[in-house]
């Protein structure tokens, strides 16, 4: 049987080219962020002796004269209008909880949801009854974040088409600061494959499909056999995203185009390897500095 070993190899530090745009203000917990009193304090942040010190570990973001850090890891907080991806843990009287990687089981209301088929009217009790038919512990579903209680517990809805249960596909969980903000999380890849960014960390990655089955009202999931030309795709967009995750990088359509591209001379199971992966996501990101100019 043949074995592959490996030795460990000093890591090269970024050349000053590709760090000089990308240099971010890092603090620590009890790190002195300013001395000024003028400036307000925000998330992550707390007064001591007329100083803002630094309450977690992460990048410093100034608004203003708003300063607060954003934790390089951490759990998801809500806000609406967020895109979410979550796994269904428990049906419940009306509603379903949710699992969108936050501190607490986000709901989602049987009246936030469409119905099969698109119908509108008020929900009876053999809607309540046919709730575990409509959706069940383990599936996986995209919402939209609609209101976020005083306790940060997140309430979701799925009244548009694009929403509802997720078929065939891979997830990938990442930590919610490393998924940018865009207009839309959901993209059809040029390269055959589609991806739902998160706002939570969980990317959904999936096969295109042909037309868009709008029918359903969000409840079938499309269960048919995905061609192997799909799967290695889909496998090598897996990848990618972990090569970019490892190396600190923000997640967006672009930046997984650009690793897919980059990673297509190398095999689907070499991309993970360190030299590879490093390697891909330099070419990405120098990709990225010179579109930006």
């Amino acid at each position: 049987m043949a074995m592959e070993m490996r030795l460990p190899v000093a890591r090269k530090p970024l050349s000053e080219a590709l760090g000089r745009d990308t240099k971010k203000h890092l603090v620590v917990p009890g790190d002195t962020i300013t001395t000024d009193t003028g400036f307000m304090r925000g998330h992550g942040t707390y007064m001591g002796e007329e100083k803002l010190i630094a309450s977690v570990a992460g990048s410093v973001e100034r608004v203003n004269k708003l300063i607060c850090v954003k934790a390089l890891k951490t759990r998801y907080n809500g806000e609406v209008g967020d895109i979410v991806v979550g796994r269904i843990t428990e049906v419940q009287q009306k509603r379903w909880k949710v699992d969108t990687n936050s501190r607490l089981d986000s709901v989602l209301l049987l009246s936030s949801m469409n119905l099969p088929g698109g119908e509108l009217r008020r929900r009876s009790a053999e809607d309540e009854l046919a709730m575990r038919g409509f959706l069940q512990e383990g599936d996986l579903i995209s919402a939209e974040v609609q209101a976020v209680f005083s306790d940060g517990a997140v309430s979701l809805h799925t009244r548009s088409l694009k929403y509802g249960k997720l078929g065939q596909g891979v997830l990938v969980q990442v930590s919610p600061s490393l998924v940018k903000r865009q207009k839309t999380h959901f993209h059809d890849l040029p390269c055959g494959a589609s991806v739902i960014l998160g706002n939570n960390g969980f990317i959904w990655i999936y096969p295109t499909p042909e037309h868009k089955d709008e029918d359903a009202g969000g409840f079938v999931a499309n269960l048919e056999p995905v061609s192997l030309a799909d799967r290695e795709v889909i496998s090598r967009l897996r990848n990618c995203v972990v090569s970019l995750v490892t190396q600190r990088m923000m997640l967006y359509d672009t930046s997984i185009l650009y690793c897919y591209e980059a990673s297509l001379p190398h095999q689907i199971k070499d991309i993970l390897k360190p030299e590879v992966m490093e390697e891909i996501v330099l070419e990405t990101r120098q990709r990225l500095l010179e579109q930006e100019g």
